[in-house]
C-alpha cells in the first residue's frame, strides 16, 4: 500500500516534495518520531524517483548513512548520502548518474553531504576516517542495488568489530576532545544539543560501542533520553528557520511552546535529564571498554602460562578475582566499588551510603550492578537516620573531587532523592545567572566538594559540608531562597540525625549564607550598624567561621567571576571586625578616625595649589590560578571641595578603562593658618579592565579637564559605547533603586541594581549631584553583567535623609537610569 506521503511526491518532482514537506512539517498531530521517519520516507520516495528517472547502470545504489541512514530526519538536517557503484560502469555514466539527484536537491536549498564511491572505496575511507565509518553503520540502502548495500553494510560492520581494540580507544579520545571543547550539556545555559557531551553525537557514539560486540550501554532510559534531544531540536529547527543544534537563550520559550511545555526552564529541565542520563551511560560505557581491553591485553600472559605446562590444572586458565575490601560489605573489583558477596543491602540500609563513602573516599567508581542492586533492593533508612548513616554522608562529601562521580551514579538511579526527599526540587534546575556553571543540583555538591578543602579552618567540619549541601535547597521553592532553604534545611538536618542545636546552626548558616559576600561587597565596614547587624544575625564565633568557609566555597562553586582576592579581603576584614564585636570588643567611630598621613599630606598639597592632587598604588594581588585577576590599583585623590567631583572622577576612570570596586569620600578640615575651607579626600579601588595601569599625570589631566567643563565625560563615554556596540541577546531588565533597610546612623543607604556598563557610576553620580545630596562613600558589586552599586548618602550638611526624601531621590535615580 502507498503510503500518504508518497502519493504526493509521486510523479511530481522537486515541486510536489517541497509540498509534501512544507505540508508535513506543518502538521501539529505527529510530532517526534514519527513526523522524523514520514519525512524520511517522503525523501526516500523523492530521491528514488530521482534516481529511477536517472536510468542508472547496474550495480548502482544511493545509500543514506549517518542520521539519514536511521530515518532521524529533523526538519532542517542535512541529508547525508552515498552514491555506491560496483566499478563495472563507466565514469561518466556515474557522474551524471550523481549530478541528476546532487542538483535538484541544491535546488531545493537542502543541505547535502555527499560522495561518489565503490565498496572498497568505501571501506578504504572507513579505515582513515572515524567519523566516515561511524556513519557507514547506519547505512541504508534508498534506492538501487540493495544487494550491494547489503554487502557493504555486512563488510563494514566486520570491519568495525574486528578493528574495535584500536578504533574505540580514537574514538574515546575524539570523544573527550569533543567535551572539552564544547562543554556539558547538562549544564550549559546555551547547549549544543547534538556536539556538548550527553548530546545527540555521544547517543550515536553508544549505539557504534554496542554495534562493536565489546561492550553495551546501560539501556533503561536511553531511548527516551535521546529522543527528547531529537524532539528539542526538531523544534529548535521549526522555530528559527535554521539547521541549527544551538539552544540559544533568545529561542527557548518559543521552543518550550512548539513542544508544549510550560515554560523555558521546563524545556531546559528536560533537556538536562536527558544529557544526564547519555552521560552517565557514557561514562558507565567506556568503563566497560576499557576493563574488557584490559583483560584482553592480559589473556597473552595467561596462554603462555598455559603453554608452560599448568594446562592440567583445574582453573589454570581463569586466575582468581581479587577482591580487596574496602568497607563493611563493600570491595574493590577490577578498577571499581561493588557489593561483596556477603553484603545483604535488604537488612543494611546504611550500605548505599556506606557504599558510597568507600568508594569515594578510595577515588573509585562505583559499579552500575552495585548502584542497580542498591536502588532496588536497600531498606529504608529510619527517620531521624543513625549515627553511622550521618557520618558516611559526611565522609563521602569530604572526599572531595571524587565524590562527584559517586553522587551521580547514586542520582542516576534515585537514591539520593530516596534519601533526601528535597533534593528532587532541585535536580537539574537551571541557573539563569550567567555567572553559574552549574545546574543548582550540580553546585551543590561542588560546594560541598570546594568545603571539603577547607574543613581545617573550623571546629564543625560535619556541620560545615551538610551545610554546603544544602545551602541553596531553597532554589526549588517561590520567594527568597534563603528563608525557604532555612525551612527546608532544618527539617532535612533532623532528618539526617543532627540534635536540636546543631540543627539551629545548619538552619542559620543556610539562611545567611550570601551575608558576607553581600555585605562585605556592598557595604560601609567603617559603619558601626553593618558590622552589629551581622554579628546580630549570626550570633556566635562558631557559626562566623563555618559562614566564612562556606562563602568562599559557595564563590569557588559558582564560578570564575564570583571569587578573587579582592573579594576575600573584604570578607576577611568584615568576619575580623563582627569576630571582634562577637568576643565583646567596642566598635570604633568612624567619625573620631583621623586621616591618614598620605590623605592629609594629600589634602595639604591640594589647599595650598588649589589643585588636584593624587596618588596610585598598585595593590598586592594573590594570583588566582582559575582566572588572572586584573591589576588591582588604589587611587588617592584630594581636590577643594566642590560640586560634580563623584561624577567627574567616575567618568575619569572609565575613560581610562578602570572599573571602580569601592570609593570612599570625606572632607577633611584643615588647620586655619594653612587656609580656610576644608579638602575633599576620595579614597578609590579600582581595576585595571586590561590589566595596564594608567599614569597618573594623564589621570590628573583629564580630572582637571573634567572639573573645569573642558573634557566632556558623557560624549566621550557615548562615543565609546557606539564604537563597542552590545552583542545581541536577551534585553536587560531595567534597573531598580531602593532605600536599603541598613540601620545606618552616618547615613542614608541608596541601592542601585542595574546592568553593567562602562560609566555607570558615572551617570550615577551626575544624577545625584542634580538631586542636590552628598556621597558618603560608594561600594560596587558587579557579577556578570549585573552591578549592584550601593551608595551612602546625606544632605549637604550630612544629615540623613527623612523616610519620603529617600525614596524620592531613589524614584528619580531609577528614572534618570532609564
Amino acid at each position: 500500500m502507498t503510503s500518504p506521503e508518497a502519493t504526493q511526491t509521486e510523479d511530481s518532482g522537486p515541486g510536489g516534495y517541497a509540498a509534501a514537506r512544507l505540508h508535513l512539517l506543518q502538521e501539529k498531530v505527529r510530532p517526534g518520531p514519527p513526523r522524523r521517519a514520514a519525512l524520511a520516507r517522503i525523501t526516500d520516495d523523492w530521491l528514488a524517483g530521482l534516481f529511477a528517472a536517472a536510468a542508472p547502470p547496474r550495480g548502482t545504489a544511493l545509500v543514506a548513512v549517518g542520521g539519514y541512514g536511521r530515518a532521524e530526519l529533523s526538519p532542517r538536517s542535512d541529508l547525508d548520502l552515498l552514491l555506491l557503484h560496483d566499478g563495472t560502469a563507466d565514469k561518466a555514466a556515474i557522474a551524471a548518474l550523481a549530478d541528476r539527484i546532487w542538483y535538484p536537491v541544491w535546488d531545493l536549498g537542502l543541505a547535502l553531504d555527499h560522495s561518489v564511491r565503490t565498496p572498497a572505496e568505501a571501506r578504504a575511507t572507513a579505515a582513515d576516517d572515524l567519523k566516515a565509518h561511524l556513519g557507514l553503520l547506519d547505512a541504508r540502502a534508498v534506492a538501487g542495488d540493495h544487494g550491494l548495500v547489503a554487502a557493504l553494510r555486512t563488510t563494514v560492520l566486520a570491519d568495525w568489530r574486528n578493528q574495535a581494540p584500536r578504533r574505540l580507544p580514537e574514538l574515546d579520545a575524539l570523544c573527550r576532545e569533543r567535551a572539552e571543547r564544547t562543554g556539558e550539556l547538562q549544564y550549559l545555559l546555551e547547549p549544543d544539543l547534538k556536539e556538548a557531551r550527553g548530546g545527540l553525537r555521544d547517543a550515536q557514539v553508544l549505539r557504534a560501542v554496542a554495534a562493536s560486540w565489546l561492550a553495551d550501554a546501560p539501556r533503561e532510559g536511553l531511548d527516551g533520553a535521546r529522543r527528547r534531544l531529537l524532539d528539542a531540536r526538531d523544534a529548535l529547527h521549526l522555530v528559527t528557520g535554521r539547521a541549527t543544534d544551538r539552544l540559544a537563550l533568545q529561542e527557548q520559550d518559543a521552543v518550550a511552546g512548539e513542544l508544549g511545555l510550560l515554560d523555558a526552564d521546563t524545556l531546559l529541565r528536560e533537556v538536562y535529564e536527558a544529557a544526564r542520563t547519555i552521560s552517565y551511560a557514557t561514562d558507565v560505557t567506556w568503563r566497560e571498554v576499557n576493563r574488557v581491553l584490559k583483560a584482553r591485553s592480559a589473556r597473552p600472559a595467561r596462554l603462555r602460562g598455559l603453554l608452560g605446562g599448568r594446562a592440567g590444572r583445574a582453573g589454570a586458565g581463569k586466575p582468581p578475582v581479587e577482591r580487596t575490601p574496602l568497607a563493611e560489605g563493600v570491595v574493590e573489583m577490577d578498577g571499581e566499588a561493588v557489593l561483596a558477596l556477603s553484603a545483604r543491602p535488604e537488612r543494611d540500609p546504611v550500605l548505599p551510603l556506606r557504599a558510597a563513602a568507600a568508594a569515594a573516599q578510595s577515588a573509585l567508581p562505583v559499579s552500575l550492578h552495585a548502584v542497580r542492586r542498591l536502588a532496588a533492593a536497600a531498606k529504608p533508612l529510619p527517620v531521624p537516620w543513625p549515627a553511622e548513616a550521618r557520618e558516611e554522608l559526611v565522609t563521602l562529601l569530604g572526599a572531595g573531587e571524587a565524590t562527584v562521580p559517586v553522587w551521580e551514579a547514586l542520582e542516576a538511579e534515585g537514591i539520593i532523592t530516596q534519601l533526601l526527599p528535597d533534593w528532587e526540587r532541585v535536580r537539574c534546575r537551571p541557573q539563569r545567572n550567567p555567572v553559574h556553571t552549574w545546574t543548582v543540583d550540580r553546585h551543590l555538591v561542588e560546594t560541598a566538594v570546594r568545603a571539603s578543602s577547607l574543613t581545617r579552618r573550623v571546629g564543625r567540619p560535619d556541620l560545615l559540608l551538610v551545610a554546603a549541601l544544602l545551602h541553596d535547597i531553597g532554589k526549588g521553592w517561590p520567594g527568597d531562597h534563603s528563608v525557604a532553604g532555612e525551612t527546608i534545611a532544618r527539617d532535612l538536618a533532623a532528618r539526617i540525625g543532627f540534635d536540636r542545636a546543631d540543627t539551629a546552626v545548619i538552619a542559620t548558616v543556610v539562611r545567611h549564607h550570601l551575608l558576607l559576600v553581600e555585605t562585605a561587597t556592598r557595604r560601609d565596614l567603617d559603619d558601626p550598624a553593618t558590622v552589629q547587624s551581622v554579628a546580630t544575625a549570626v550570633g556566635s564565633l562558631g557559626t562566623l567561621e563555618l559562614l566564612h568557609a562556606l562563602t568562599e566555597a559557595d564563590a569557588l562553586a559558582t564560578g570564575p567571576a564570583a571569587w578573587s582576592s579582592w573579594r576575600a579581603s573584604l570578607v576577611a576584614d568584615l568576619v575580623k571586625r563582627v569576630a571582634g564585636v562577637l568576643a565583646g570588643a567596642p566598635l570604633p567611630d568612624p567619625e573620631a578616625a583621623a586621616p591618614s598621613a598620605e590623605q592629609e599630606r594629600l589634602a595639604i598639597e591640594a589647599l595650598r595649589t588649589g589643585e588636584a592632587v593624587l596618588a596610585l598604588h598598585t595593590e598586592p594581588v594573590v594570583p588566582e590560578p582559575e582566572e588572572p585577576e586584573p591589576v588591582g590599583v588604589e587611587l588617592v585623590i584630594a581636590l577643594p571641595d566642590q560640586p560634580g567631583v563623584l561624577p567627574a572622577v567616575a567618568g575619569v576612570l572609565a575613560l581610562h578603562r578602570l572599573t571602580v570596586r569601592a570609593a570612599d569620600l570625606r572632607a577633611v578640615d584643615l588647620p586655619t593658618d594653612l587656609g580656610p575651607g576644608s579638602v575633599l579626600v576620595l579614597d578609590w579601588r579600582v581595576a585595571a579592565e586590561y590589566g595596564s595601569l594608567p599614569e597618573a599625570t594623564r589621570l590628573r589631566a583629564d580630572l582637571v579637564r573634567a572639573l573645569e567643563g573642558s573634557l566632556d565625560v558623557p560624549a566621550r563615554l557615548a562615543e565609546r559605547e557606539a564604537a563597542y556596540p552590545r552583542r545581541r541577546g536577551l534585553a536587560a531588565p531595567p534597573p531598580r533603586v531602593t532605600v536599603a533597610a541598613a540601620d545606618s546612623r552616618l547615613a542614608t543607604v541608596i541601592e542601585v541594581r542595574a546592568q553593567d556598563a562602562p560609566g555607570l557610576l558615572h551617570r550615577i553620580g551626575r544624577a545625584l549631584e542634580g538631586a542636590e545630596v552628598r556621597v558618603r562613600s560608594a561600594h560596587v558589586s558587579t557579577l556578570g553583567a549585573n552591578a549592584v552599586d550601593t551608595l551612602y548618602v546625606t544632605r549637604p550638611d550630612g544629615t540623613l535623609l527623612a523616610d519620603e526624601e529617600a525614596i524620592d531621590l531613589a524614584r528619580a535615580l531609577e528614572s534618570a537610569l532609564r
